[in-house]
């Protein structure tokens, strides 16, 4: 796919007509990473957007004790730094390629140049944010309030809403997922067994789908 018209799935960009597509298209360029490399470390200066072109990343916080909590995984079309943008501050997360993944850059200052001219692109860098915080918000409140498995299931539910059908296409390791809701691998493993023989979910070559709605909107609602 083009530049431009890859620029028009993402919804920051979506409102844009063709000549500002190719105006914005002209100013990223590509950057390739192997997996497992580290793209941003927390604290760097924060002068870029990155645009996942092809592969996933993951945006985590890593501990003095080395422990890794995994505050996302960001697949095609999606993007990070975004704050930066805004605040010239430095950056929150370290951002690592959890698979060969290729970005599109987009440098701060050629951002803004860009906005300015166009401000259709702030209020949809505004929707973008709000957007982001909610997610935010939810994960506070399933953290604070919610078991292992009412953290799981609101984690399939969320994930298979953002892809808009009852598989999720991100393969998600046992670890993965116990860096996302802050438990230990062994538990994620148990739960998801048990969510497997209650007819909860189903999982095939590491693909989740779900199975009982209901009964897993039911327990993403629970409180502890």
């Amino acid at each position: 796919m083009e530049t431009p018209n890859f620029l028009r799935t993402i919804p920051l960009f979506s409102r844009l007509d063709d000549v500002e597509l190719q105006r914005f298209a002209d100013l990223t360029r590509e950057k390739s990473y192997p997996k497992g490399s580290v793209i941003v470390f927390e604290d760097d200066p924060g002068d870029s957007l990155f645009i996942v072109r092809e592969g996933r990343v993951k945006v985590v916080l890593i501990g003095e004790d080395g422990r890794e909590v995994i505050l996302g995984v960001l697949g095609v079309g999606e993007h990070f730094g975004e704050l930066s943008l805004i605040d010239d501050q430095p950056r929150s997360a370290h951002v690592i390629a959890m698979e060969e993944t290729n970005l599109l850059v987009l440098r701060r200052d050629e951002f803004r140049r860009r906005v300015e001219a166009n401000p259709a692109v702030a209020w949809s860098l505004l929707v973008e944010l709000a957007r982001r915080l909610r997610r935010a918000d939810a994960k506070i409140h399933g953290l604070a309030l919610l078991d292992v498995p009412g953290r799981i299931a609101r984690l399939v539910l969320d994930f298979a809403q953002e892809g808009g059908s009852e598989t999720i296409e991100k393969p998600l390791t046992h670890q993965t997922i116990a860096h996302m809701i802050g438990a230990s691998r062994e538990t994620v493993s148990r739960t998801i067994r048990d969510f497997q023989i209650q007819g909860l979910i189903r999982v095939e070559r590491r693909r989740i789908s779900v199975a009982n709605r209901s009964a897993l909107k039911q327990l993403a609602q629970a409180r502890l």
